[in-house]
């Protein structure tokens, strides 16, 4: 799934597993499994709060290139905001991929 790349910014960034907690939330025992490789499926939302802190994005996390679908999505006939909807794109390929797995 690219959870190696955690490791690898966290590196780059001179980070400690400790401050990364920290600055995304994530707690210091989660973090170790991901890093580990214990965890192979993290929820979304850890991985939103990972990516914010390290200055990645969800699909940093995808080994596959994906093609860009479009996504028609409406709920009570409301149309979701440009934001939403990217962030629906995201998880969609985040499902894509964890299927591949």
């Amino acid at each position: 799934m690219g959870l190696e790349k955690i490791a690898l910014y966290k590196k780059k960034l001179n980070m400690t597993t400790e401050e990364l907690s920290t600055r995304s939330g994530v707690p210091i025992g989660t973090l170790n499994k991901i890093l580990s490789g214990a965890t192979k499926d993290p929820k979304l939302e850890t991985l939103k709060s990972i990516s914010k802190v390290l200055g990645l994005s969800l699909n940093d996390f995808d080994d596959n290139d994906f093609e860009s679908h479009t996504l028609a999505a409406h709920f009570d006939g409301n149309e979701y905001t440009e934001d939403e909807l990217n962030e629906i794109r995201q998880f969609a390929e985040f499902v894509k991929n964890r299927r591949k797995s």
